[in-house]
Parts: C-alpha cells; structure tokens; sequence
C-alpha cells in the first residue's frame, strides 16, 4: 500500500507541476498576444492615417492637374485665336524692307509678321510657364499640407 500511496503523491506532483506549467505558458502566450494585438491596433491607425494623407495628395495632385489642363487648353485656344485672327497678337515681328521703287503710302506696306520662331517659342514658353507654375503651386501646397501642418 506504501508503493502505491508513493505512486498516488507522485502523480499528484507530476499533474500539479504540469498543471502550473501549462498555467505558466497560457500566461505568456496572452501576454504575448496582448502586445501582438496592440501593435496590430497601432499599425491600423497608422495606416488609417497614411490612407488619409494619401488621399489628401490625390487631391492635391488631381486639382493642380486639372488646373493645369484648364491652362493648357487655354494655351491652346489663344494659339487657334491667334492662328486665324492674327491682327490680335503682339509679338516682336520683323517688318521686310519695302522697295525704293514703292510709293509711301500705307496701303502699300507689308504687315508686320513674327518669325516662325518667334511665334513656336511664345507658345512653348506659355506652357512651360503655365507648367512650371502648377508644378510649383503643387509643390507649395504640398509643402505646407504635409510638412507644416503634419509636423
């Protein structure tokens, strides 16, 4: 009876340290799981707020797009304008030398009419200008919605 008495206590012993092992280890993995979730909580807001200023860019972005398309296309009506309506336009023109031979009078004059230069490089530095400018107002926008009022 002694043996099995013996056999009784040491079970009981294996069963309770086993039990307080696995109590131990349950401990652990919830505090483990704990600053799992927490971080996983954290990444969410964090991305909440990366989506949102994502979304503010995309504003941002689409509206100096826009405007700049409004601006192209205006460019390119004053072009047409200019094309079929060119009394219109100031532009630096070269004059050709009226004979000697001509009379004085006006009714006889060249009109005055840029270069094909002139006239390609007008036009190309409007939509550079136009460019560059909402390229900067963008840049500016973006300046002041992320890095000063975020910071």
């Amino acid at each position: 009876m002694i043996s099995l008495s013996r056999i009784m206590v040491i079970v009981i012993l294996c069963l309770g340290t086993g039990l307080v092992w696995l109590i131990d280890k349950n401990k652990s993995l919830k505090n483990e799981y704990d600053d799992i979730y927490q971080s996983l909580i954290q990444q969410i807001a964090e991305n909440k707020e990366y989506q949102l200023r994502i979304n503010r860019l995309n504003q941002l972005d689409s509206r100096r797009l826009q405007e700049l398309t409004h601006a192209k296309k205006e460019i390119a009506q004053l072009r047409d304008l200019s094309e079929h309506n060119p009394k219109r336009v100031y532009i630096n023109a070269e004059c050709p030398k009226v004979s000697a031979t001509s009379t004085t009078g006006l009714d006889d004059a060249n009109a005055a009419r840029p270069t094909d230069s002139a006239i390609r490089n007008y036009w190309l530095l409007r939509e550079r200008i136009a460019q560059s400018e909402q390229i900067i107002l963008g840049l500016q926008d973006y300046i002041r919605q992320e890095c000063i009022n975020s910071g």
